[in-house]
């Protein structure tokens, strides 16, 4: 099985390296090839809350600071306790439910218990 990743553009298998970049013959788009390695890099890395705790699936957490919810009134208050985190990929690394619903969170504004 070939390690050279599809392209990211057109999703087409037909992919080559070429010096430094990979490069897809079918829709003849670019990306360097260090920066596949990064991606790879980055979701082994760990989640960490506000204090550099190391977060991990089902742990609870603590809110520090209120949180506005985008799009509604609604405002998680500061010292929400929530349980049974799951971690997700993406800028919004923690995914929760709360009295008030379903929440993407961002790790900074989190404390663990």
């Amino acid at each position: 099985m070939s390690t050279i990743p599809a392209c990211p553009q057109c999703a087409m298998e037909n992919t080559y390296p070429d010096g430094d970049n990979y490069v897809c013959a079918d829709c003849g788009h670019e990306w360097p090839i260090a920066a596949a390695g990064d991606a790879e890099d980055d979701a082994d890395a760990a989640v960490k809350d506000a204090n550099g705790n190391v977060l991990a699936n089902g742990d609870s957490v603590v809110l520090i600071k209120d949180l506005k919810v985008k799009g509604s009134s609604i405002t998680l208050k500061v010292g929400t306790k929530v349980k049974s985190i799951r971690l997700v990929g993406g800028d919004h690394e923690v995914d929760c439910r709360m009295d008030a619903g379903n929440f993407m969170l961002k790790a900074c504004y989190l404390k663990k218990v």
